[in-house]
């Protein structure tokens, strides 16, 4: 499988929905397989909130494969020997594109704070110029799950003639306050740490040492993307070996995994962009410029695959289905088709159990319309 990571540089406007215009910006992009002479074989693959353009292979010295390995690759469920697979890391991530880090041409300092708030509509119009810049006029299919997902139902809906196929995986339609709830904690952890300080830290502290408020907000948030059955069968109620039952700190097994996915996580993902991604994600709602979601989804013209997980807790199969009712109660039943996976694992599964879904994956990338 070939990989490529490159850089695209944009020196034009991107005007954003809240009405602020980023005057330049660039975007971080990683391709997998092989475009063919007719630009017709491009899958777009859409990263979740702390994901990044790394969706598959490994990279020299890595430790891990891209998100998405398991997935993506010759002869898998996307397979980069018949499709060209690309992946762009989105506005306000810190993994290459530009980012509140970035260095604001306007006034030659950091963006920080001052960076504007973007959502979903304008990471996916970015990215529309992308794929213009590229020759790609028309995507093979568009997927994603969570935050990619979100991605793909956007692409749906305000480029309707983008792709012929969008799958979406543990998503939603729009954000509801259960997901917001756990978002809000991270939030406060990040904002009132005093390492914080207003969004102007020491990056390459963090980056060394972490930051104790985000690494707190991510194990709350880490609950969501697991479930009470899946903690229990990796974990049950064992205790950690070197600490003892009656010590004030002990821990258990659970205590000692949150502490380690939570402190690593904040010297990953620097605080910043976190706050402005959560944000992106509190603000989706693909109605907020129509009537109903049923006036919303009628403008898509390409076949939608959901596919929901039944451990889900952040975003519920529910919601997903409800996207699913809305198709077929505006006579386009043969458009639409919702698969409810019978994982226990959590949000997660979408990233973790893909032996269970990538059957469906593989059917909805053989449709032919």
């Amino acid at each position: 499988m070939k990989i490529s990571t490159e850089t695209e540089y944009f020196n034009e406007p991107l005007y954003l929905e809240s009405g602020r215009i980023l005057p330049s910006y660039n975007l971080v992009y990683e391709t997998y397989g092989e475009l063919n002479s007719d630009k017709s074989n491009a899958i777009v693959v859409c990263h979740a909130l702390t994901g990044s353009h790394h969706a598959a292979g490994r990279y020299k010295d890595e430790v891990k494969s891209g998100w998405w390995d398991s997935l993506i690759g010759n002869d898998k469920a996307i397979d980069t020997k018949k499709y060209f697979v690309i992946c762009v890391n989105i506005l306000a991530s810190p993994f290459g594109s530009t980012c509140p880090l970035d260095i604001d041409k306007t006034t030659g300092k950091e963006y920080r704070t001052k960076f504007p708030v973007v959502v979903i509509s304008d990471v996916v119009n970015a990215q529309i110029k992308l794929f213009k810049r590229l020759g790609i006029k028309e995507a093979y299919a568009v997927i994603g799950g969570s935050l990619g997902g979100m991605q793909a139902l956007c692409f749906a809906i305000e480029h309707p003639r983008f792709s012929k196929r969008v799958i979406m995986l543990a998503s939603t339609y729009a954000t509801r306050p259960w997901a917001i709830a756990f978002n809000k904690i991270a939030i406060e952890g990040i904002v009132n740490d005093p390492e914080f300080n207003g969004g102007y830290y020491d990056r390459y502290k963090i980056a060394s040492e972490g930051l104790k408020g985000m690494a707190i907000g991510r194990m709350a948030g880490h609950i969501s993307f697991l479930s009470p059955d899946s903690t229990l069968k990796k974990f049950g109620r064992e205790y950690v070996e070197t600490d003892g039952l009656y010590e004030l700190k002990g821990r258990f097994q659970i205590d000692r995994y949150m502490e380690y996915n939570g402190h690593n996580f904040s010297k990953r993902f620097d605080p910043l962009c976190y706050l402005y991604i959560v944000k992106m994600m509190n603000i989706f709602d693909c109605t907020r410029h129509f009537d109903s979601l049923e006036d919303a989804l009628s403008l898509i013209k390409s076949r939608l695959t959901l596919i929901s997980f039944k451990g889900d807790m952040l975003f519920m199969p529910s919601e997903m289905e409800e996207i699913y009712k809305a198709m077929v109660k505006t006579d386009r039943k043969n458009m639409v088709e919702y698969f409810e996976i019978d994982s226990n694992y959590g949000h997660d599964a979408f990233l973790v159990e893909t032996d269970k879904f990538d059957f469906y994956i593989k059917k909805a990338l053989e449709w032919k319309k």
